[in-house]
């Protein structure tokens, strides 16, 4: 299991894909599994448990994972469709929080996306989501910069991007 983690806006999303994308050419099974499709702006990250009973545990085990994916209506994100997750060689882990410290035993690589400041950040997030989002982007980025500070994400990993 490969974590590809670090602040909004900062690239990993593209750099996870790029991953897989490489695995696919060599014809490697993987799969991507992204955290957006668990968190929220105001569960930014204690929906885990969901994530590791789901599919972590069950893949561990060697069967298939399955959750339910979070949608966003208008009125609001709530959990939609369920997703079942095969069996891969490799499973690509994508976001905010995916290299958390409660996961690193489990990882076989934990690569941090830097992403430049702040600033240059939240531009690219509310290019790709909107500017009615701005706010929520801002204020998922301060709490990500003390998640960040606490969990020890960054000094964590194996490898750094930018």
């Amino acid at each position: 299991m490969l974590a590809v983690d670090g602040p909004s806006g900062a690239g990993k999303s593209t750099f996870a894909r790029s991953i897989v994308a490489d695995f696919r050419a060599r014809d490697v099974p993987v799969v991507l599994l992204s955290t957006d499709e668990f968190a929220t702006w105001n569960d930014p990250v204690a929906w885990w448990p969901r994530l590791f009973e789901g599919v972590l545990r069950p893949l561990s085990d060697g069967s298939p994972g399955a959750y339910r994916r979070m949608e966003w209506p208008p009125e609001g994100p709530r959990l939609g469709a369920s997703v079942t997750v095969p069996v891969p060689e490799v499973l690509v882990l994508e976001g905010v929080s995916s290299g958390r410290s409660s996961v690193r035993p489990l990882l076989s690589h934990l690569c941090w996306v830097d992403g430049g400041d702040e600033a240059a950040r939240l531009a690219r997030s509310v290019a790709r989501d909107g500017l009615d989002h701005r706010s929520d982007l801002r204020r998922w980025q301060l709490f990500e910069r003390g998640w960040f500070a606490v969990d020890g994400t960054r000094e964590a990993a194996d490898s750094h991007v930018d």
